[in-house]
């Protein structure tokens, strides 16, 4: 009964968290999403990149925002550079176009650049003018996803707390759960309105996702008062690891590797509420044992 009830709850909150978002939907607000982890190496910023990719397959209009302070990931994973970054903006004869980067599929990516901290330094008017061109993006962009860093630093936690949804990556191992729980505990206490949603990245089979869910949402329910729901899982697949090398998307690098298949399934779970369910298949299976190219 103790497990239908958790059940029952979770539904419950899921349909909650739906019917806000279709509301911001319906009132012609984009939707701003930061992708977070509680620790790095999770594949927090090759989730980022590919799910902008996989929303602007589906006809969103998607803006990617590097919040990685520094460390330029996303255009590493992009294969591209930058000639201007966000905090550009104050300069006067800069403007919004002046710092987009146009990717893949209508994608649009503004890099953070290493100075971003310094903002809160800024005057009143550098303020305003950063303001007043960032207003912008609301007109462009149907979703806009922050990649935010790694941990619980206040950056990371300024970005995370802004935003209207925030999607947690996370693996199974203990380490990356432990983390994943920090950045779930320290959420609950500062975020004034919860919309938290669990990918868990690196699975070799759907079981596993369900166990790092069932032992998040236990500990989550009992400790933080606080319930989540999962939005996917991704596989382990070599894929990745060869696309990152070649510095290419691997929804482009590899468009039919079960990677690509389960972002595309992330994305159809973030934009419909459907749920998530992609099988290896036996190629996959075999490509997985013996390490078979693609």
């Amino acid at each position: 009964m103790a497990d239908q009830a958790a059940r029952l709850r979770q539904i419950v909150g899921s349909r909650k968290e739906q019917k806000r978002d279709e509301e911001q939907r319906d009132a012609g607000l984009p939707r701003v999403i930061a992708v977070t982890s509680g620790k790095g190496g999770v594949g927090k910023t090759n989730l980022a990149v590919n799910l902008s990719i996989a929303l602007g397959m589906a006809g969103k209009r998607v803006l990617l925002i590097d919040a990685d302070l520094g460390m330029a990931n996303v255009d590493v994973v992009l294969g591209s550079h930058a000639r201007r970054h966000l905090l550009n903006l104050i300069e006067e004869d800069v403007t919004l176009d002046d710092v987009l980067v146009h990717g893949p599929y209508g994608v649009n990516y503004i890099s953070g650049g290493s100075g971003i901290e310094k903002a809160r330094a800024f005057s009143d008017w550098e303020q305003f003018c950063l303001l007043q061109k960032l207003a912008a993006c609301g007109d462009i962009a149907d979703i806009i996803l922050l990649d935010t860093g790694a941990g619980l630093g206040k950056n990371v936690m300024d970005f995370v707390l802004a935003a209207d949804e925030v999607l947690l990556v996370t693996t199974p191992e203990p380490t990356a759960l432990t983390d994943a729980y920090a950045m779930m505990k320290a959420y609950s206490v500062y975020a004034e309105e919860k919309n938290l949603k669990l990918v868990v990245n690196r699975v070799y089979e759907p079981e596993e996702s369900r166990d790092v869910v069932a032992k998040l949402e236990q500990t989550s329910e009992r400790f933080l008062h606080m319930r989540f729901s999962c939005l996917g899982y991704l596989y382990e697949d070599r894929a990745v690891q060869l696309a990152v090398r070649h510095q290419v998307p691997f929804l482009i690098d590899a468009p039919d590797s079960v990677a690509a298949r389960c972002v595309k399934g992330l994305a159809e779970s973030l934009l419909y509420g459907k749920q998530m369910k992609v099988s290896r298949g036996w190629k996959g299976f075999l490509q997985q044992i013996f390490h078979f190219p693609r």
